[in-house]
């Protein structure tokens, strides 16, 4: 494969004209390859996560509003495919601290991303959010101790 990406390179060059130095080409080609060798891995890695959704066992009984302290919510509906799922989340009460996301099913409960953090759901019940109000909760998920959403 490195081959076919150094020959398109050397290719797309060939018809610039020769105002480029053996350097700057040399350059321009070896940038293409790692451009090239990125798109693939992050293919690759996609491709591996929508294999792990597909095999994860489905967090559908997840469906629904859970609830955390303060206002804070997270509301779970099915997503597009088996295995994927739409969360709405205000997980803060600084304004600005909500938002939808896509998310996926992993072995041990459902993770996305919210903003540059990736976020993992995972099952438990009240004592594990390490919040006093949700203590004696009994079906809730944590993101994080301090974290916690759960059903009444």
């Amino acid at each position: 494969m490195r081959i076919l990406l150094w020959m398109g390179a050397v290719a797309l060059l060939s018809g610039c004209g020769g105002d480029l130095s053996n350097e700057q080409q040399a350059a321009l080609v070896e940038n293409a390859i790692a451009n090239a060798e990125a798109m693939a891995q992050n293919v690759t890695r996609e491709a591996r996560r929508e294999r792990l959704a597909e095999r994860a066992p489905e967090r559908d009984a997840w469906i629904g509003k859970w609830v955390g302290v303060e206002g804070l919510v997270l509301e779970i509906a099915k997503g597009d495919a088996p295995g994927r799922y739409r969360i709405t989340n205000t997980w803060s009460v600084d304004a600005g601290d909500t938002g939808t996301f896509n998310g996926r099913a992993s072995a041990r409960g459902i993770v996305f991303r919210r903003g540059e953090e990736r976020v993992r759901l995972v099952a438990g019940d009240g004592a594990a959010t390490g919040l006093k109000w949700l203590a004696d909760k009994k079906d809730c998920l944590i993101v994080a101790p301090g974290e916690g959403y759960c059903r009444d």
